[in-house]
Protein backbone atom coordinates (compact mmCIF):
# COMPACT_ATOMS: atom_id res chain seq x y z
CA UNK A 1 0.00 0.00 0.00
CA UNK A 2 2.88 2.40 0.81
CA UNK A 3 4.31 1.97 -2.71
CA UNK A 4 0.92 2.78 -4.20
CA UNK A 5 0.62 5.88 -2.03
CA UNK A 6 4.12 7.02 -3.00
CA UNK A 7 3.23 6.71 -6.69
CA UNK A 8 0.01 8.65 -6.07
CA UNK A 9 1.84 11.46 -4.24
CA UNK A 10 4.38 11.69 -7.07
CA UNK A 11 1.55 12.05 -9.59
CA UNK A 12 -0.15 14.71 -7.46
CA UNK A 13 3.07 16.70 -7.09
CA UNK A 14 3.68 16.64 -10.84
CA UNK A 15 0.04 17.35 -11.76
CA UNK A 16 -0.32 20.48 -13.89
CA UNK A 17 -3.93 20.13 -15.05
CA UNK A 18 -6.19 17.87 -17.03
CA UNK A 19 -4.51 16.34 -20.05
CA UNK A 20 -6.91 16.72 -22.97
CA UNK A 21 -7.77 13.47 -24.71
CA UNK A 22 -10.01 12.80 -27.69
CA UNK A 23 -12.42 9.99 -28.44
CA UNK A 24 -10.89 7.29 -30.67
CA UNK A 25 -11.95 6.81 -34.28
CA UNK A 26 -13.88 3.69 -33.24
CA UNK A 27 -16.29 5.89 -31.26
CA UNK A 28 -19.29 6.63 -33.50
CA UNK A 29 -20.22 10.14 -32.37
CA UNK A 30 -18.72 13.59 -32.20
CA UNK A 31 -18.32 14.82 -28.65
CA UNK A 32 -19.24 18.37 -27.74
CA UNK A 33 -16.57 20.52 -26.03
CA UNK A 34 -17.90 19.92 -22.51
CA UNK A 35 -18.12 16.18 -23.22
CA UNK A 36 -14.46 16.18 -24.30
CA UNK A 37 -13.70 17.84 -20.97
CA UNK A 38 -15.65 15.06 -19.26
CA UNK A 39 -13.66 12.45 -21.17
CA UNK A 40 -10.41 14.12 -20.07
CA UNK A 41 -11.65 14.21 -16.46
CA UNK A 42 -12.49 10.48 -16.54
CA UNK A 43 -8.98 9.87 -17.87
CA UNK A 44 -7.65 11.82 -14.85
CA UNK A 45 -9.69 9.63 -12.50
CA UNK A 46 -8.27 6.54 -14.22
CA UNK A 47 -4.68 7.81 -14.23
CA UNK A 48 -4.71 8.56 -10.51
CA UNK A 49 -6.58 5.32 -9.70
CA UNK A 50 -9.11 7.21 -7.59
CA UNK A 51 -12.83 7.67 -7.99
CA UNK A 52 -15.21 10.41 -9.00
CA UNK A 53 -18.78 11.54 -9.56
CA UNK A 54 -19.80 12.70 -13.03
CA UNK A 55 -22.78 14.78 -11.95
CA UNK A 56 -23.92 16.48 -15.17
CA UNK A 57 -27.56 17.45 -15.60
CA UNK A 58 -29.86 14.87 -17.14
CA UNK A 59 -29.58 14.95 -20.92
CA UNK A 60 -25.98 16.15 -21.12
CA UNK A 61 -24.67 12.69 -22.00
CA UNK A 62 -23.18 10.97 -18.95
CA UNK A 63 -23.61 7.62 -20.72
CA UNK A 64 -21.99 8.96 -23.90
CA UNK A 65 -18.97 10.29 -22.00
CA UNK A 66 -18.58 7.01 -20.12
CA UNK A 67 -18.69 4.93 -23.30
CA UNK A 68 -16.20 7.29 -24.95
CA UNK A 69 -13.90 6.71 -21.97
CA UNK A 70 -14.20 2.93 -22.21
CA UNK A 71 -13.61 3.11 -25.95
CA UNK A 72 -10.56 5.30 -25.32
CA UNK A 73 -9.17 2.76 -22.85
CA UNK A 74 -9.55 -0.02 -25.41
CA UNK A 75 -7.86 2.01 -28.14
CA UNK A 76 -4.97 2.71 -25.72
CA UNK A 77 -4.68 -1.07 -25.16
CA UNK A 78 -5.34 -0.70 -21.43
CA UNK A 79 -8.54 -2.73 -21.40
CA UNK A 80 -7.06 -5.91 -19.95
CA UNK A 81 -10.00 -6.31 -17.57
CA UNK A 82 -13.70 -5.57 -18.15
CA UNK A 83 -15.63 -2.52 -16.99
CA UNK A 84 -18.68 -3.23 -14.84
CA UNK A 85 -21.66 -0.89 -15.20
CA UNK A 86 -24.43 -1.17 -12.60
CA UNK A 87 -27.72 0.53 -13.48
CA UNK A 88 -31.43 0.44 -12.62
CA UNK A 89 -33.17 -2.46 -14.35
CA UNK A 90 -35.31 -0.08 -16.37
CA UNK A 91 -32.35 1.53 -18.14
CA UNK A 92 -30.32 -1.58 -18.96
CA UNK A 93 -31.77 -1.66 -22.51
CA UNK A 94 -30.75 1.97 -22.94
CA UNK A 95 -27.13 1.07 -22.14
CA UNK A 96 -27.12 -1.83 -24.59
CA UNK A 97 -28.70 0.35 -27.27
CA UNK A 98 -26.09 3.10 -26.77
CA UNK A 99 -23.25 0.57 -26.82
CA UNK A 100 -24.50 -0.88 -30.10
CA UNK A 101 -24.87 2.58 -31.61
CA UNK A 102 -21.74 4.33 -30.30
CA UNK A 103 -19.21 1.61 -29.54
CA UNK A 104 -19.97 -1.44 -31.69
CA UNK A 105 -16.32 -2.52 -31.39
CA UNK A 106 -16.78 -3.18 -27.65
CA UNK A 107 -17.58 -6.72 -26.58
CA UNK A 108 -20.60 -6.12 -24.33
CA UNK A 109 -22.36 -8.54 -22.01
CA UNK A 110 -25.71 -7.93 -20.30
CA UNK A 111 -26.29 -9.92 -17.11
CA UNK A 112 -30.06 -10.00 -16.78
CA UNK A 113 -32.83 -12.57 -16.46
CA UNK A 114 -33.15 -15.89 -14.68
CA UNK A 115 -30.63 -17.64 -16.96
CA UNK A 116 -27.87 -15.06 -16.57
CA UNK A 117 -25.61 -17.52 -14.73
CA UNK A 118 -25.10 -19.25 -18.07
CA UNK A 119 -23.27 -16.09 -19.19
CA UNK A 120 -20.90 -15.82 -16.21
CA UNK A 121 -18.04 -17.56 -18.02
CA UNK A 122 -18.10 -14.76 -20.64
CA UNK A 123 -17.30 -12.04 -18.08
CA UNK A 124 -13.47 -12.16 -18.25
CA UNK A 125 -13.53 -11.97 -22.06
CA UNK A 126 -15.89 -8.96 -22.18
CA UNK A 127 -14.95 -5.29 -22.50
CA UNK A 128 -18.03 -4.06 -20.65
CA UNK A 129 -20.52 -5.94 -18.46
CA UNK A 130 -23.91 -4.41 -17.62
CA UNK A 131 -25.88 -5.56 -14.60
CA UNK A 132 -28.54 -4.08 -12.32
CA UNK A 133 -28.77 -3.00 -8.69
CA UNK A 134 -31.20 -5.77 -7.66
CA UNK A 135 -28.79 -8.39 -9.04
CA UNK A 136 -25.63 -7.09 -7.37
CA UNK A 137 -26.27 -8.81 -4.05
CA UNK A 138 -27.65 -11.97 -5.69
CA UNK A 139 -24.57 -12.36 -7.91
CA UNK A 140 -22.15 -11.03 -5.30
CA UNK A 141 -19.85 -14.08 -5.18
CA UNK A 142 -19.33 -14.13 -8.94
CA UNK A 143 -18.90 -10.37 -9.33
CA UNK A 144 -16.60 -10.05 -6.29
CA UNK A 145 -14.31 -12.79 -7.63
CA UNK A 146 -13.63 -10.81 -10.83
CA UNK A 147 -10.96 -8.11 -11.10
CA UNK A 148 -12.59 -5.13 -12.83
CA UNK A 149 -10.97 -2.30 -14.71
CA UNK A 150 -13.53 0.04 -13.16
CA UNK A 151 -16.97 -0.15 -11.58
CA UNK A 152 -19.43 2.48 -12.84
CA UNK A 153 -22.68 3.18 -11.00
CA UNK A 154 -25.37 4.74 -13.17
CA UNK A 155 -28.05 6.67 -11.25
CA UNK A 156 -25.69 6.37 -8.29
CA UNK A 157 -28.22 7.96 -5.95
CA UNK A 158 -29.57 4.39 -5.79
CA UNK A 159 -26.93 3.70 -3.09
CA UNK A 160 -27.86 6.74 -0.99
CA UNK A 161 -28.69 4.29 1.83
CA UNK A 162 -25.33 2.64 2.64
CA UNK A 163 -26.93 -0.14 4.67
CA UNK A 164 -28.76 -1.76 1.75
CA UNK A 165 -27.62 -5.15 0.46
CA UNK A 166 -26.71 -3.64 -2.90
CA UNK A 167 -24.56 -0.91 -1.34
CA UNK A 168 -22.78 -3.45 0.87
CA UNK A 169 -22.18 -5.84 -2.05
CA UNK A 170 -20.71 -3.04 -4.18
CA UNK A 171 -18.07 -2.32 -1.53
CA UNK A 172 -16.71 -5.85 -1.99
CA UNK A 173 -15.94 -5.40 -5.70
CA UNK A 174 -12.29 -5.16 -6.77
CA UNK A 175 -11.42 -2.52 -9.36
CA UNK A 176 -8.67 -0.10 -10.37
CA UNK A 177 -11.03 2.85 -9.89
CA UNK A 178 -14.70 3.68 -9.46
CA UNK A 179 -17.11 6.17 -11.03
CA UNK A 180 -20.58 7.37 -10.06
CA UNK A 181 -22.98 8.84 -12.63
CA UNK A 182 -25.83 10.93 -11.26
CA UNK A 183 -27.50 14.23 -11.98
CA UNK A 184 -28.55 14.45 -8.32
CA UNK A 185 -25.65 13.45 -6.03
CA UNK A 186 -27.62 15.00 -3.17
CA UNK A 187 -31.40 14.59 -3.30
CA UNK A 188 -32.39 15.05 0.34
CA UNK A 189 -29.36 15.32 2.63
CA UNK A 190 -25.55 15.20 2.67
CA UNK A 191 -25.56 11.64 4.00
CA UNK A 192 -26.32 10.56 0.43
CA UNK A 193 -23.11 12.21 -0.77
CA UNK A 194 -21.16 10.44 1.96
CA UNK A 195 -22.59 7.09 0.86
CA UNK A 196 -21.37 7.61 -2.70
CA UNK A 197 -17.89 8.66 -1.56
CA UNK A 198 -17.84 5.67 0.79
CA UNK A 199 -18.11 3.56 -2.36
CA UNK A 200 -15.70 5.68 -4.44
CA UNK A 201 -12.98 6.44 -1.87
CA UNK A 202 -13.65 4.64 1.43
CA UNK A 203 -12.48 6.77 4.34
CA UNK A 204 -11.99 9.93 2.26
CA UNK A 205 -14.83 11.71 4.09
CA UNK A 206 -14.30 9.79 7.33
CA UNK A 207 -16.86 7.42 8.76
CA UNK A 208 -20.55 8.27 8.77
CA UNK A 209 -20.52 9.55 12.37
CA UNK A 210 -17.53 11.86 11.95
CA UNK A 211 -18.85 13.15 8.62
CA UNK A 212 -22.16 13.99 10.23
CA UNK A 213 -20.43 15.82 13.08
CA UNK A 214 -17.91 17.68 10.89
CA UNK A 215 -20.02 18.52 7.86
CA UNK A 216 -23.62 17.38 7.75
CA UNK A 217 -24.95 18.86 10.98
CA UNK A 218 -23.10 22.21 10.73
CA UNK A 219 -24.17 22.69 7.11
CA UNK A 220 -27.76 21.40 7.27
CA UNK A 221 -28.69 22.69 10.73
CA UNK A 222 -26.65 25.84 11.11
CA UNK A 223 -25.87 26.87 7.51
CA UNK A 224 -22.17 26.88 8.41
CA UNK A 225 -20.46 28.50 5.41
CA UNK A 226 -16.96 27.56 6.57
CA UNK A 227 -17.92 23.88 6.79
CA UNK A 228 -19.62 24.14 3.40
CA UNK A 229 -16.49 25.66 1.85
CA UNK A 230 -14.24 23.02 3.40
CA UNK A 231 -16.43 20.18 2.09
CA UNK A 232 -16.64 21.76 -1.37
CA UNK A 233 -12.86 22.13 -1.57
CA UNK A 234 -12.33 18.57 -0.42
CA UNK A 235 -14.59 16.93 -3.02
CA UNK A 236 -14.00 19.38 -5.91
CA UNK A 237 -11.35 17.30 -7.76
CA UNK A 238 -13.59 14.25 -7.56
CA UNK A 239 -16.91 15.75 -8.66
CA UNK A 240 -17.54 17.15 -12.14
CA UNK A 241 -20.88 18.86 -12.60
CA UNK A 242 -22.12 20.89 -15.57
CA UNK A 243 -25.64 22.26 -15.81
CA UNK A 244 -27.45 22.96 -19.05
CA UNK A 245 -26.91 26.68 -18.44
CA UNK A 246 -23.15 26.14 -18.05
CA UNK A 247 -22.79 24.53 -21.46
CA UNK A 248 -25.61 26.24 -23.36
CA UNK A 249 -23.26 27.48 -26.10
CA UNK A 250 -22.19 23.88 -26.78
CA UNK A 251 -25.75 22.62 -27.21
CA UNK A 252 -28.00 22.59 -30.27
CA UNK A 253 -31.39 24.24 -29.94
CA UNK A 254 -33.14 20.89 -29.56
CA UNK A 255 -31.69 17.61 -28.31
CA UNK A 256 -33.76 14.41 -28.64
CA UNK A 257 -33.05 11.50 -26.30
CA UNK A 258 -34.71 8.09 -26.41
CA UNK A 259 -35.01 6.48 -22.98
CA UNK A 260 -35.47 2.73 -23.32
CA UNK A 261 -37.15 0.78 -20.52
CA UNK A 262 -37.46 -3.01 -20.26
CA UNK A 263 -40.81 -4.52 -19.33
CA UNK A 264 -40.46 -6.78 -16.32
CA UNK A 265 -42.27 -9.54 -14.49
CA UNK A 266 -46.06 -9.49 -14.61
CA UNK A 267 -46.17 -6.54 -17.04
CA UNK A 268 -43.89 -8.40 -19.45
CA UNK A 269 -46.01 -11.57 -19.15
CA UNK A 270 -49.17 -9.55 -19.77
CA UNK A 271 -47.68 -8.02 -22.91
CA UNK A 272 -46.89 -11.48 -24.28
CA UNK A 273 -50.37 -12.74 -23.40
CA UNK A 274 -52.04 -9.81 -25.16
CA UNK A 275 -49.66 -10.02 -28.11
CA UNK A 276 -50.41 -13.68 -28.76
CA UNK A 277 -54.17 -13.20 -28.37
CA UNK A 278 -54.29 -10.10 -30.59
CA UNK A 279 -52.01 -11.58 -33.26
CA UNK A 280 -54.28 -14.60 -33.49
CA UNK A 281 -57.33 -12.34 -33.77
CA UNK A 282 -55.70 -10.25 -36.52
CA UNK A 283 -54.63 -13.31 -38.50
CA UNK A 284 -58.17 -14.70 -38.34
CA UNK A 285 -59.56 -11.37 -39.55
CA UNK A 286 -57.06 -11.19 -42.40
CA UNK A 287 -57.88 -14.69 -43.59
CA UNK A 288 -61.65 -14.15 -43.47
CA UNK A 289 -61.99 -10.45 -44.41
CA UNK A 290 -58.73 -9.48 -46.09
CA UNK A 291 -56.44 -6.62 -45.21
CA UNK A 292 -58.63 -3.70 -46.31
CA UNK A 293 -61.58 -4.71 -44.13
CA UNK A 294 -59.49 -5.59 -41.07
CA UNK A 295 -58.29 -2.09 -40.24
CA UNK A 296 -60.42 -1.62 -37.11
CA UNK A 297 -59.38 -4.98 -35.68
CA UNK A 298 -55.71 -4.26 -36.41
CA UNK A 299 -55.85 -0.82 -34.81
CA UNK A 300 -57.63 -2.17 -31.74
CA UNK A 301 -54.98 -4.86 -31.34
CA UNK A 302 -52.15 -2.35 -31.66
CA UNK A 303 -53.88 -0.01 -29.21
CA UNK A 304 -54.05 -2.71 -26.54
CA UNK A 305 -50.35 -3.49 -26.90
CA UNK A 306 -49.49 0.20 -26.58
CA UNK A 307 -51.64 0.49 -23.46
CA UNK A 308 -49.87 -2.44 -21.80
CA UNK A 309 -46.54 -0.67 -22.42
CA UNK A 310 -47.81 2.52 -20.79
CA UNK A 311 -49.54 0.98 -17.79
CA UNK A 312 -51.51 -2.32 -17.52
CA UNK A 313 -54.33 -0.46 -15.78
CA UNK A 314 -55.22 1.17 -19.11
CA UNK A 315 -56.34 -2.09 -20.68
CA UNK A 316 -59.70 -3.38 -19.53
CA UNK A 317 -59.19 -7.13 -19.39
CA UNK A 318 -59.23 -9.39 -16.29
CA UNK A 319 -55.57 -10.43 -16.65
CA UNK A 320 -54.46 -6.78 -16.42
CA UNK A 321 -56.09 -6.33 -13.02
CA UNK A 322 -53.48 -8.68 -11.53
CA UNK A 323 -50.59 -6.42 -12.60
CA UNK A 324 -49.94 -3.72 -10.03
CA UNK A 325 -46.98 -1.83 -11.45
CA UNK A 326 -45.62 -0.16 -14.58
CA UNK A 327 -41.87 0.11 -15.17
CA UNK A 328 -42.45 3.04 -17.51
CA UNK A 329 -44.39 4.98 -14.88
CA UNK A 330 -41.58 4.23 -12.40
CA UNK A 331 -39.04 5.54 -14.91
CA UNK A 332 -41.08 8.69 -15.48
CA UNK A 333 -41.38 9.48 -11.78
CA UNK A 334 -37.64 8.95 -11.24
CA UNK A 335 -36.93 11.27 -14.17
CA UNK A 336 -39.31 13.91 -12.85
CA UNK A 337 -37.67 13.77 -9.41
CA UNK A 338 -34.28 14.44 -11.00
CA UNK A 339 -35.43 17.04 -13.52
CA UNK A 340 -37.46 19.01 -11.00
CA UNK A 341 -34.50 18.95 -8.61
CA UNK A 342 -32.59 20.65 -11.44
CA UNK A 343 -35.33 23.31 -11.65
CA UNK A 344 -36.39 22.19 -15.12
CA UNK A 345 -39.66 23.39 -16.65
CA UNK A 346 -41.37 20.36 -18.16
CA UNK A 347 -44.07 19.58 -20.72
CA UNK A 348 -45.35 16.01 -20.36
CA UNK A 349 -47.38 14.62 -23.28
CA UNK A 350 -49.41 11.44 -23.53
CA UNK A 351 -51.89 10.39 -26.17
CA UNK A 352 -53.98 8.77 -23.42
CA UNK A 353 -55.83 11.09 -21.06
CA UNK A 354 -56.42 8.00 -18.94
CA UNK A 355 -52.63 7.76 -18.55
CA UNK A 356 -52.54 11.32 -17.27
CA UNK A 357 -55.16 10.23 -14.72
CA UNK A 358 -52.72 7.59 -13.46
CA UNK A 359 -49.78 9.99 -13.35
CA UNK A 360 -51.62 12.66 -11.34
CA UNK A 361 -51.97 10.62 -8.08
CA UNK A 362 -48.21 9.95 -8.18
CA UNK A 363 -47.56 13.68 -8.50
CA UNK A 364 -49.96 14.47 -5.67
CA UNK A 365 -48.26 11.87 -3.48
CA UNK A 366 -44.97 13.74 -4.07
CA UNK A 367 -46.69 17.11 -3.61
CA UNK A 368 -45.54 18.17 -7.08
CA UNK A 369 -47.53 21.12 -8.40
CA UNK A 370 -48.73 21.00 -12.01
CA UNK A 371 -51.29 22.29 -14.48
CA UNK A 372 -52.93 20.44 -17.35
CA UNK A 373 -54.77 20.77 -20.63
CA UNK A 374 -56.80 17.99 -22.20
CA UNK A 375 -59.71 17.74 -24.59
CA UNK A 376 -62.36 18.82 -22.08
CA UNK A 377 -60.37 21.79 -20.74
CA UNK A 378 -62.41 24.93 -21.34
CA UNK A 379 -60.09 27.50 -19.78
CA UNK A 380 -56.73 27.07 -21.50
CA UNK A 381 -55.40 30.55 -20.73
CA UNK A 382 -55.13 30.12 -16.95
CA UNK A 383 -52.88 27.02 -16.90
CA UNK A 384 -50.73 28.49 -19.68
CA UNK A 385 -50.26 31.73 -17.71
CA UNK A 386 -49.47 29.85 -14.49
CA UNK A 387 -46.80 27.82 -16.29
CA UNK A 388 -45.33 30.73 -18.25
CA UNK A 389 -45.17 32.85 -15.08
CA UNK A 390 -43.11 30.13 -13.30
CA UNK A 391 -45.81 29.38 -10.74
CA UNK A 392 -45.73 25.64 -11.58
CA UNK A 393 -42.86 23.54 -13.00
CA UNK A 394 -44.87 20.84 -14.78
CA UNK A 395 -47.51 20.92 -17.54
CA UNK A 396 -49.50 17.76 -18.37
CA UNK A 397 -50.94 17.73 -21.88
CA UNK A 398 -52.89 15.27 -23.94
CA UNK A 399 -51.23 15.02 -27.34
CA UNK A 400 -54.37 15.90 -29.26
CA UNK A 401 -55.47 18.86 -27.12
CA UNK A 402 -52.06 20.31 -26.31
CA UNK A 403 -50.14 19.58 -29.47
CA UNK A 404 -51.19 22.73 -31.30
CA UNK A 405 -51.96 26.39 -30.66
CA UNK A 406 -49.98 26.86 -27.45
CA UNK A 407 -46.90 28.98 -26.77
CA UNK A 408 -45.02 27.45 -23.84
CA UNK A 409 -41.53 28.87 -24.17
CA UNK A 410 -40.98 28.76 -20.39
CA UNK A 411 -40.35 25.02 -20.88
CA UNK A 412 -36.87 23.66 -21.45
CA UNK A 413 -37.79 19.96 -21.28
CA UNK A 414 -40.38 17.91 -23.18
CA UNK A 415 -41.29 14.33 -22.31
CA UNK A 416 -43.32 12.11 -24.65
CA UNK A 417 -44.63 9.32 -22.41
CA UNK A 418 -45.80 7.24 -25.39
CA UNK A 419 -44.91 7.39 -29.10
CA UNK A 420 -47.34 8.28 -31.87
CA UNK A 421 -47.34 6.84 -35.38
CA UNK A 422 -46.62 10.09 -37.11
CA UNK A 423 -43.46 11.85 -35.93
CA UNK A 424 -44.81 15.13 -37.31
CA UNK A 425 -47.51 15.09 -34.61
CA UNK A 426 -44.88 14.60 -31.91
CA UNK A 427 -42.78 17.39 -33.42
CA UNK A 428 -45.76 19.75 -33.40
CA UNK A 429 -46.22 19.02 -29.71
CA UNK A 430 -42.52 19.55 -29.00
CA UNK A 431 -42.72 22.87 -30.82
CA UNK A 432 -44.97 24.22 -28.07
CA UNK A 433 -41.62 24.83 -26.34
CA UNK A 434 -39.18 24.88 -29.25
CA UNK A 435 -40.42 27.97 -31.08
CA UNK A 436 -39.84 31.67 -31.62
CA UNK A 437 -39.24 33.31 -28.26
CA UNK A 438 -37.42 30.34 -26.75
CA UNK A 439 -34.09 31.44 -25.27
CA UNK A 440 -32.98 28.08 -23.83
CA UNK A 441 -31.91 24.76 -25.35
CA UNK A 442 -34.78 22.26 -25.31
CA UNK A 443 -34.34 18.63 -24.32
CA UNK A 444 -36.85 16.10 -25.67
CA UNK A 445 -37.17 12.70 -23.98
CA UNK A 446 -39.10 9.84 -25.60
CA UNK A 447 -39.94 6.92 -23.29
CA UNK A 448 -39.95 3.64 -25.20
CA UNK A 449 -40.58 0.08 -23.97
CA UNK A 450 -37.73 -1.93 -25.50
CA UNK A 451 -38.56 -4.76 -27.85
CA UNK A 452 -42.27 -3.92 -27.87
CA UNK A 453 -44.63 -2.36 -30.37
CA UNK A 454 -43.33 1.04 -29.21
CA UNK A 455 -39.85 0.31 -30.52
CA UNK A 456 -41.38 -1.09 -33.73
CA UNK A 457 -43.30 2.17 -34.08
CA UNK A 458 -40.03 4.07 -34.09
CA UNK A 459 -38.80 1.84 -36.91
CA UNK A 460 -41.99 2.36 -38.87
CA UNK A 461 -41.83 6.11 -38.30
CA UNK A 462 -38.60 6.07 -40.25
CA UNK A 463 -39.36 3.41 -42.84
CA UNK A 464 -43.07 3.67 -43.47
CA UNK A 465 -44.24 7.28 -43.18
CA UNK A 466 -47.19 6.57 -45.48
CA UNK A 467 -48.35 3.76 -43.18
CA UNK A 468 -48.00 6.01 -40.15
CA UNK A 469 -50.20 8.70 -41.72
CA UNK A 470 -52.78 6.14 -42.74
CA UNK A 471 -52.94 4.55 -39.31
CA UNK A 472 -53.65 7.72 -37.37
CA UNK A 473 -56.47 8.65 -39.75
CA UNK A 474 -55.56 12.17 -40.82
CA UNK A 475 -57.95 13.44 -43.47
CA UNK A 476 -55.07 14.46 -45.74
CA UNK A 477 -53.12 11.23 -45.34
CA UNK A 478 -52.53 8.65 -48.01
CA UNK A 479 -54.76 5.53 -48.09
CA UNK A 480 -54.22 2.96 -45.35
CA UNK A 481 -51.72 0.36 -46.51
CA UNK A 482 -50.00 -2.24 -44.40
CA UNK A 483 -48.19 -5.40 -45.42
CA UNK A 484 -47.89 -8.80 -43.79
CA UNK A 485 -44.25 -7.91 -43.14
CA UNK A 486 -45.31 -4.83 -41.17
CA UNK A 487 -47.69 -6.87 -39.04
CA UNK A 488 -44.95 -9.41 -38.29
CA UNK A 489 -42.77 -6.53 -37.16
CA UNK A 490 -45.44 -4.93 -34.98
CA UNK A 491 -46.46 -8.19 -33.32
CA UNK A 492 -42.91 -9.48 -32.89
CA UNK A 493 -42.41 -11.20 -29.49
CA UNK A 494 -40.24 -9.70 -26.77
Amino acid sequence: MSDKLNVLFEKINSFTGLAQVNAPKTFKAELRPYQLEGLSWLNFVREFGLGGILADDMGLGKTVQTLAHISYEKSAKRLKKPFLVVCPTSVLPNWMNEIEKLTPSLNALALWGKDRSLEFDKIPKSDIVITTYPLISRDSLTLASQDWKAVVLDEAQMIKNPSTQAAQALLKLKSDYRVCLTGTPVENHLGELWSQFNFLLPGFLGDSTSFSKTFRQPIERYKDKAAQKKLTQRIRPFLLRRTKENVAKDLPEKTSIIKMVELEGAQRDLYETVRLAMFGKVKDALSSKGLAKSQIIILDALLKLRQVCCDPRLIGIPAAKKVSSSVKLDLLMNMLDELLAEDRKILLFSQFTSMLDLIIPELERRKTSFVQIRGDTKDRLTPVKQFQDDRVPLFLLSLKAGGLGLNLTAADTVIHYDPWWNPAVENQATDRAHRIGQTKSVFVFKLIAAGTIEERMLELQEKKSAIAKGLYGDEDSSPFKITAEDLDLLFKPL
